[in-house]
Order: C-alpha cells, then structure tokens, then sequence
C-alpha cells in the first residue's frame, strides 16, 4: 500500500512509501479507499521539520488531514458502500479535559489531543485508512470532486459558530463582513458569509491570478491595500492571513460592538511599533471582541458538510488549482504563485 509519509522533526524526509502496512482495525471499523488529499500550510511546516508527532513506537507519520474517501465497509452499518466520507482530524485527549468529554475536542484543555497526519495519528495519504464511526462524515454525492476541502471549511463553520455566538450578546444585525486574506481559508469563511446574506469584502495582496475573480464570482468586493486603507469599518472581521500588521490592523479596524475572529496562525519572532494603550482603548469603548479559533468538533464538520452541498459546485471546484498524482507526488508539496488549493490524487 502506498502512503506519503515523513520522519517528524527532520526536514526534507518527505517520501512515497510503496510497502506501507494496511490501516488496522484499531483504527476503526470503516475501510475506507482514498480518492484525495488537500494540502496546506501545516503540511509544508510538517515537511520542513518544524512540527508533526509520529504515532506512538515509531518515528514515521502519514501525512494528509483534509481527507476524502469512498466506504469499502461499514460493519456498523453508519454508511455504506460506495459513500463519499471524511474523516475528522482531531480526536480527544485520553484523560478526557472537560470540553473532550463533551465532544468539544476542538476546545482541549490539556494539549493531549491527537490529530490524523499532524500528531500522533496517521493521516489520510494513504492508500486506505479506516475511521471510527463518530468520526466519519458522510457527503453529499454532489461533493465528489470537491469533497477535500471539508476540513478547511469546518474550520471556517467553527469560526462563524463562534462568530454568532459572541455577536448575540446583545442586539446585533451585522451586515458588513471583511475579511483578511484569500487563500483557501479566506475563500470558505466568505463563502459562509455570502450564504448568511452578509456584504463581504475581501482583502489581499494578489492583484493577478485566479483570486480576485473568485471573490467577484461570489458577488462580494475584493481589494487590495491595506487595511487601514478601506473605506468603511466592518462589523465582522475574519483574519485568515495570520501577518502581524495585517493582524494588529484588522482589530483596530472593526465598527462599535464588532468581533473579530483571528483564523491566521502567525510565526511569530517579529518585532512591531504599535500602540497597544490605543488599540485597548477602542476595544474597551467600542465592546469590541477579538477572539482566535482553530480546528473544529464534529457539530461544526456536519455544519461545513452542509454549506459545501448548498454552494455553487464550479466555484468550489476552481478553489482547487492543480491535481496532482501520488506518483508525482513531489510536485503536489512545491508552491507554485498561483497555487489556492493544491490536491494529491488518488484516482490518477
């Protein structure tokens, strides 16, 4: 069996293991055929050593968590054969924290969590993997070709939940969306917020390429620029970019009583000259909630599953901008400057 594979902590030990072992049932119950795996950002910080945990007993770790896969079996009879799945990446730390023991792993207290082709679980570039059943994420047919990007989106349908959540501390009809970055992540959260019938900008640094018409084709406003530059303050703000002055602009820019979800992860060791006694002061005077969000629990996966299926189906398959083969699969993990979302292949 083939499988994608790196030693965690030694960069550039990326490679295509041919005699990989058969997922075992431990695993779970459902055989599942793979069909595709995105790649982002987590993967690349994988390859080059700077994260990623093997499973325990060996210094081997599959790489892929947004999964997409076709039901070979199914003893419990969850789904049956031939069903389009996905597997959730995260599952619960083994104490279990008090949010793990509710089903809210997203929200582990403790760090003990594990996470499929990240920490501590093998991932899904493989051949065949298996999935609990609480685990596995049934969807719509319609989602074939485009069925990888549910784990992005489930992140961005976690990020909305708490959106909602936080906004409804007080009377509060926002219509106004920014948000920060349009890459994969970027693209989903103003997906969700088109759906919710929300005004949507949308601000990055390409002024060429696929992205600028994405965004148009959503019917929302893109631009470039700074934040500071916009014309308007918004009532939500989505930051997917994770650049520190774009960060630290994004909090100052929001409207009276907005919130601000931070969905960018920043690398950090990055000095800045900012007035934080000013940023306090507005958020202070303008109830203003800045909040990060990362991951997501099982309610919000089911939540992505149902946008996706509710989304136009060609806007979704151009955030997909090159298929590439196992075979090739060197090519999959290279940034190229056009690159949204980059898939490897299992059916070529």
């Amino acid at each position: 069996m083939r499988a994608v594979t790196v030693t965690p902590g030694v960069p550039g030990s990326l490679r295509l293991t041919r005699d990989h072992p058969e997922p075992p049932t431990e695993e779970g119950g459902i055989l599942v055929e793979a069909l595709a795996v995105g790649i982002c950002g987590t993967d690349h910080e994988i390859i080059e050593g700077h994260y990623g945990e093997a499973p325990p007993g060996g210094d081997t770790l599959v790489l892929g968590h947004e999964a997409l896969g076709r039901v070979i079996e199914d003893p419990s009879g969850t789904l049956q054969r031939g069903d389009l799945v996905a597997g959730i990446v995260r599952h619960p730390d083994p104490v279990p924290c008090a949010n793990c023991a509710v089903g809210e792993w997203d929200m582990c207290r403790n760090g003990q969590y594990t996470e499929h082709g990240i920490k501590a679980l093998p991932g899904f570039a493989r051949d065949r993997w298996r999935l609990q059943p609480k685990f596995a994420v049934g969807l719509d047919p319609v989602l074939a070709p485009v069925g990888m990007l549910l784990e992005p989106a489930s992140v961005v349908a976690k990020a909305w939940d708490h959106i909602e959540r936080i906004g409804g501390r007080a009377e509060w009809q926002p219509q106004l969306v920014l948000v920060t970055g349009a890459g994969p992540i970027g693209l989903l959260a103003a997906l969700l917020a088109v759906q919710r019938g929300l005004a949507v900008h949308v601000l990055d640094r390409n002024t060429t390429g696929p992205k600028p018409d994405l965004v148009r084709a959503l019917g929302a406003t893109y631009h470039t620029g700074t934040v500071g530059e916009l014309d308007f303050e918004p009532d939500i703000v989505v930051e997917c970019t994770g650049a520190p002055v774009v960060v630290l602009d994004a909090m100052c820019k929001a409207g009276p009583a907005g919130v601000v979800c931070l969905t960018g992860v920043s690398s950090g060791g990055r000095s800045i000259d900012f007035d934080a006694g000013a940023l306090n002061r507005e958020l202070v005077l303008e109830n203003n909630v800045v909040f990060g969000s990362v991951n997501a629990n099982r309610r919000h996966w089911d939540l992505a599953a149902e946008a996706l299926a509710r989304a136009d189906q060609d806007w979704l398959g151009s955030l997909i901008t090159r298929r590439v083969p196992v075979e090739a699969y060197p090519e999959a993990y290279a940034h190229q400057p056009d690159d949204i979302k980059v898939v490897l292949d299992f059916t070529l």
